[in-house]
């Protein structure tokens, strides 16, 4: 994985004359190995494994326990928040298993994963098709959020987003994408040769949800049969009827199958770097995405197929149509088994795809491609050397970046001046390292750039939060302390108002008072009352005592007195000193 790319250029070769002035490469195309023989079909596979991971956004959540059993086109997972896309049973069987699994990914880590084990029944839960045509735009949105459906041509992002429309978006033009520029990916070919039709009526799905007013299908000059077949169904298609509906002729070059590319190859209008197409009035989709579409509103199927090539070091390479899940063993195995000599299995194109982990790894709703390699196909990559500044990265870009300024930068790590030079404009298509004579894996210093500045931003939005959340907390402290001052403050001066009312209010007493007087007299008659009632009072327990008692009466009574004396007499010495 880390020099796919110069593994890539080696394996196909590179000449000054395949070097386009307006960017872009013509790499040796190795299409015609798997595009002679028409699509074929795998048998149904022991056990799938399905990853959560399949698509752009957030995970589904899981709908289901283990040891449940399942119909094909059963929602087993459902989409989670706005960007997302659920998962469906590709055949019946039994849940065996919800836990971590190899999953195909460049990071080669395992994921979690939906394992079901197949009865062989293919048994299908009930399905009807939809009416779109008649029904409410939000309702069929809605609906299609549970289809699963994703963008097939490898982006895998949720198709049921890209169809949304609001206010300050109206899509004019529908771009669709049979361009299929990498080399030796042929699937998207064979779509178009043998299902033309349907995926015409799935472009007028989408035509009805976005309401364009044309539709231009990009198709690569190497693909000569595909075009003409996709020529018939637009003129046989009520489409043509109410819109503008063309097919249009491309020249065969790497990348022109990125949607920014083919959009200005077709429209000469070039999206700004910083917006979506859909901002400009443009919307593209992937034929394969659009197939699916038409599968889905017109017979009711969610997404749990594609079409996939198996190419390179195989006996009979060529394009099957897959279950989600399946092994890639099990599609190397359709194709005879992989031959001598085999070192690599690659997802993908060689120009942007990813080496993967394992064979055993499933099909995925991004896999449009498997290559299976050899030191024949890609050769061992060479050393790199240094830069000798020849500026053939700068004339393949695509998007016109100065491709050797952002490897300096990105290889002294000085970050800010790679993203003032637009490093995020970036599409990481390889042509700059394919292009390169010294050998040098641009794209994957690109790569380590844009990953260190998004962490970097990350890191400084977390230290931004975590600042504004403290003075936040020291604001509220400061403004609880100052109300807590107003309402002492408020406080104070009520009761000191209370006072003064008090003060103000109270009436003086009169000496000659004769309520005053009475109550005086009433006072002194009680204290005198209480006094005579207290002599009144004979001690208790001295009636008649034993005359051992009033010895001992007598004698505390001595003692007390001679203690007073003697308190007595020691004051008055206190005194006289």
């Amino acid at each position: 994985m880390s020099s796919l790319f110069n593994i890539v250029k080696q394996g196909l070769g590179f000449s000054d004359a395949q070097v386009a002035v307006t960017g872009g490469v013509h790499p040796p195309e190795h299409k015609q190995e798997s595009s002679s023989q028409p699509i074929g079909y795998l048998a149904l596979p022991k056990r799938l494994v399905l990853p959560l991971r399949q698509h752009v956004g957030t995970l589904p959540k899981i709908l289901v326990n283990v040891g449940d059993t399942v119909l094909k086109g059963q929602l087993l997972a459902e989409a989670e928040g706005n960007i997302s896309a659920a998962i469906h049973a590709p055949t019946s069987g039994t849940i065996a298993a919800i836990e971590d699994a190899l999953i195909p990914h460049p990071s080669g880590l395992p994921d979690r994963c939906l394992i079901i084990d197949v009865d062989g029944k293919d048994e299908w839960i009930a399905h009807l098709s939809l009416d779109w045509r008649t029904q409410d735009k939000t309702k069929l949105l809605e609906s299609l959020r549970k289809s699963g459906i994703v963008g097939l041509g490898g982006a895998a992002f949720p198709t049921q987003v890209k169809l949304r429309t609001s206010a300050r978006t109206h899509v004019n033009t529908l771009v669709i994408n049979a361009a299929e520029c990498e080399p030796y990916i042929t699937c998207d070919d064979m779509l178009m040769r043998e299902r033309a039709e349907q995926i015409l009526r799935g472009i007028e799905v989408a035509q009805y949800l976005l309401g364009a007013k044309e539709c231009l299908i990009g198709i690569e000059d190497n693909k000569p049969e595909a075009a003409e077949a996709m020529r018939l169904a637009c003129a046989s298609s009520p489409l043509n009827q109410e819109v503008t509906l063309k097919v249009i002729v491309v020249p065969t070059q790497y990348p022109s199958g990125d949607a920014r590319q083919l959009i200005r190859l077709l429209t000469g209008i070039e999206v700004p770097a910083d917006k979506r197409s859909t901002e400009v009035g443009l919307q593209c989709f992937n034929v394969a995405t659009l197939l699916a579409l038409h599968r889905y509103f017109d017979h009711g199927e969610p997404a749990l197929s594609r079409i996939v090539t198996i190419t390179g070091n195989v006996k009979k390479p060529a394009n099957y149509e897959v279950l989600f899940g399946t092994p890639v063993t099990d599609l190397i195995q359709a194709a005879g088994g992989a031959l001598a000599g085999t070192n690599d299995y690659i997802m993908g194109g060689p120009m942007m795809g990813f080496s993967l982990p394992s064979a055993d790894v499933p099909i995925t709703k991004a896999a449009n491609c498997i290559i299976v390699s050899s030191p024949n196909l890609f050769a061992p990559v060479p050393p790199a050397m240094p830069c000798i500044r020849c500026a053939r990265c700068a004339d393949v870009c695509p998007v016109s970046l100065q491709p050797q300024e952002l490897y300096w930068f990105s290889k002294s790590s000085n970050l800010e001046k790679a993203r003032e030079y637009k490093l995020f404009d970036c599409i990481e298509c390889g042509c700059c390292t394919y292009a390169c004579p010294s050998n040098i894996p641009l794209v994957q210093y690109y790569r380590f750039a844009k990953s260190e500045i998004i962490a970097q931003d990350r890191s400084k939005e977390a230290a931004d939060l975590a600042r504004e959340r403290n003075e936040f907390r020291l604001m509220r402290i400061e403004r609880e302390k100052q109300e807590r001052a107003v309402k002492h403050a408020q406080k104070a001066v009520g009761a000191k108002v209370e006072a003064d009312k008090a003060s103000t209010n109270e009436t003086p007493i009169s000496v000659d008072d004769p309520a005053m007087e009475a109550k005086k007299a009433a006072i002194a008659a009680a204290i005198e009352r209480a006094k005579a009632q207290k002599k009144s009072l004979a001690p208790q327990n001295v009636s008649d005592p034993s005359p051992s008692v009033q010895a001992e009466m007598i004698e505390i009574d001595a003692r007390r007195e001679a203690a007073k004396i003697a308190v007595n007499e020691q004051a008055s010495s206190q005194d006289e000193k």
